[in-house]
């Protein structure tokens, strides 16, 4: 299946007051503010447009039958010890001392941090050590229930299960 995708370029290059795309075009979050901040309307023929289900691709259905469920390292203190921390979305005052805040009650030490913003949007990695006896499951849900799918999205994994991943 053809798919097209609607940047925030094609958007400040459209003239019209709306834009046609098809149901499947991919509509990036910085082309939907754009359109907002031109008033201009992004629509199929049929309606408004929605975004549709994520495609995890052919072999998704498969591999979470298959797949052994993988939990996180909370029982093991010598694995729970680092967490690699990342959180994107839209840049605004006080989104880094709001996780670092977090991490920090949770006496968590921020060893590393890498950030990056693109087009009003911020990408953030940091590498946390826990303390002794600090517990993995807290700080994993204490930093994912920050913020909300306008704000921004925080993702915790442990470092040993990120660094395996990321093997070549």
């Amino acid at each position: 299946m053809s798919r097209r995708f609607l940047t925030a370029e094609d958007v400040r290059r459209s003239e019209g007051a709306e834009i046609i795309v098809e149901p499947t075009t991919v509509v990036t979050p910085q082309a939907l503010d754009a359109a907002r901040e031109r008033g201009i309307s992004v629509r199929t023929e049929s309606g408004e447009w929605q975004p549709g289900p994520p495609d995890r691709g052919p072999d998704a259905e498969r591999a979470l039958r298959s797949l052994p469920h993988l939990p996180e390292p909370e029982d093991n203190p010598s694995l729970a010890s680092s967490a690699i921390v990342t959180a994107v979305g839209k840049n605004r005052a006080g989104v880094l001392a709001e996780i670092t805040a977090t991490i920090a009650a949770m006496k968590g030490n921020v060893h590393d941090v890498s950030q990056k913003v693109v087009e009003g949007y911020f990408h953030m990695i940091l590498t946390v050590e826990l303390p002794e006896g600090g517990s993995f499951h807290e700080l994993k849900t204490g930093l994912e229930c920050l913020g909300n799918p306008e704000d921004f999205a925080v993702r915790v994994m442990n470092e040993r299960v990120f660094r395996f991943m990321h093997r070549v």
